[in-house]
């Protein structure tokens, strides 16, 4: 136990602060879940009154399509494995603002899509989500705006995706 304690004391000595300094000013992850976080917690606030966090808008606007997506498609854009998915689906589920069904091509999968209830959610957040989307881009200058979406996105493992018109 006390050569223990020795060894924990000799490698603190072998850190310096000057290191913690430099992790704590150059960590990609630690400035990206600082951003994240602080973001996150923007528009949380801002959706809060609609009975909705930012993750469940995300995930509702995720399945706003032509063809109702595969859970794996789903999973795949927001960058969550299919348990974190379902978990983060079953409220949702239960407010009836989504449906899962068997894909008719492969039974083993599931489809998910919106209900009308939850097509009527999106649009009633969807102003509110505007409104936050500006005020956070305001924090960011103009001129880097698509950038730090590009870089996000590419730091993210996706494909940067094609500037839309506005």
């Amino acid at each position: 136990m006390v050569s223990l304690l020795k060894s924990e004391m000799s490698n603190r000595r072998k850190l310096p602060v000057e290191v913690t300094h430099e992790v704590r000013d150059n960590c990609y992850c630690l400035h990206l879940q600082r951003a994240a976080r602080a973001t996150a917690r923007r528009y949380d606030d801002a959706l809060r009154p609609l009975g909705l966090t930012s993750g469940q808008f995300s995930l509702l606007m995720s399945l706003n399509r032509v063809e109702p997506p595969t859970m794996g498609d789903v999973a795949s854009l927001l960058a969550m494995d299919r348990t974190t998915l379902t978990a983060n689906l079953k409220p949702l589920e239960r407010r009836g603002l989504v449906e899962l069904a068997v894909d008719p091509e492969d039974r083993r999968s599931r489809r998910l899509s919106l209900t009308e209830a939850g097509r009527a959610q999106l649009i009633t957040a969807l102003p509110v989500w505007r409104r936050t989307q500006k005020e956070t881009e305001s924090v960011v200058p103009d001129s880097h705006a698509e950038r730090l979406r590009a870089d996000l996105t590419a730091l993210g493992g996706g494909p940067t995706p094609p500037k839309s018109p506005r």
